[in-house]
């Protein structure tokens, strides 16, 4: 089993956890549903629920009266899922500035790791 952890700006936020706070009850709903498949799964959950993007980062897809919704995540220490943030898909692909976003946000959450400062 993997732990899920919502990654954490500087500032404290929490950029899924805004996003889902942004989303109807009926994606929510899905989203945990679907979190609680990669929890149980990890690197194995495929698709239609979760592929990979690039550079290790990956998605949860989530798909709800013709909108596309995806988390970005990735792995860490074996065990830790990190969802990094949430974007409503309005193209074929994943933005690539969104998947520079999540390499962006895992940098800063292994530096933090590596120094201590993030729970």
């Amino acid at each position: 089993m993997y732990r899920i952890d919502f990654y954490r700006t500087p500032r404290g936020d929490r950029p899924f956890q805004i996003f889902l706070d942004g989303c109807t009850d009926k994606v929510r709903s899905k989203f945990i549903k679907w979190l609680d498949l990669l929890k149980e799964q990890g690197p194995d959950l495929k698709r239609p629920y979760a592929d990979a993007l690039r550079d290790g980062i990956r998605e949860l897809r989530v798909a709800l009266g013709g909108d596309q919704y995806r988390a970005l995540y990735f792995f860490w220490d074996g065990d830790t899922i990190v969802i990094t943030h949430g974007i409503i898909k309005k193209t074929a692909e994943v933005p690539p500035g969104e998947i520079d976003r999540a390499i962006r946000y895992r940098a800063d959450y292994l530096r933090n790791k590596r120094s201590g400062d993030h729970p």
